[in-house]
């Protein structure tokens, strides 16, 4: 899929992409994410793979976007994060694409 920037994100406004391993579907784990997201003023989705993972794609400040990241691998989890979190893939980093809110996918 293309990388297009979205020309009504504010100039700092980044986006990332990472999959969370562990114990992280049927347990709320999504929902959770897109509460502290939506905490934090971010915009994206999180959504299950096929695999067992989660995708998360998060856009906006990059403090913000860097805090969701903190929190989806802190262990142990000041934030009653549900399921385990085995790891959390490197950050793959672009333009925002406009998204509106944050969806459970």
């Amino acid at each position: 899929m293309p990388d297009h920037h979205d020309p009504s994100a504010p100039e700092d406004a980044e986006r990332v992409d990472v999959h969370v391993s562990g114990r992280v579907q049927g347990v709320g784990f999504r929902w959770w994410t897109r509460a502290r997201a939506l905490e934090l003023g971010l915009n994206g989705y999180a959504r299950n793979t096929d695999d067992g993972r989660v995708e998360v794609c998060a856009e906006g400040a990059p403090d913000a976007v860097a805090r969701l990241l903190a929190l989806l691998s802190e262990y142990p989890s000041t934030t009653r994060r549900p399921g385990a979190v085995r790891a959390v893939s490197t950050p793959v980093r672009g333009a925002p694409r406009g998204y509106e809110g944050f969806a459970e996918r």
